[in-house]
């Protein structure tokens, strides 16, 4: 596994850090666009992917969204490991509303930061 990018880790970092100020206002819609875009990025190293999931278990929690965080504890247990053997659905968002299984297209700005850090969004 290659090691993540300077840009790549910025981008999550701040990505999680700006999720944590919308949480606190209750700014839903932002919030779960910013983790769902950390969840994309993240997903080639194990422990960045579960970071995000625990703040997206943190976020459903706080929505008071019961599939959401059934969803979350799920792939809390499951996606560090899929990370670690290089077995993730591409560009999945990580929500509970999708397929964990269920690859998808990669939005063009994040498949560019993707490939400039090595990796090939497919």
């Amino acid at each position: 596994m290659k090691k993540i990018s300077s840009e790549i880790r910025d981008r999550i970092k701040a990505n999680l850090s700006e999720a944590r100020i919308l949480r606190r206002r209750r700014e839903w819609g932002l919030c779960w666009e910013l983790l769902e875009d950390a969840h994309v990025l993240s997903q080639p190293w194990s422990s960045w992917h579960t970071r995000v999931h625990a703040a997206m278990l943190l976020a459903g929690w706080k929505t008071r969204d019961a599939h959401e965080v059934r969803g979350q504890i799920i792939r809390l247990i499951v996606g560090g490991l899929a990370s670690a053997v290089g077995r993730y659905p591409v560009g999945n968002t990580g929500r509970a509303h999708i397929p964990a299984n269920q690859p998808m297209v990669v939005r063009a700005d994040l498949a560019e930061i993707l490939k400039r850090s090595g990796h090939n969004p497919r």
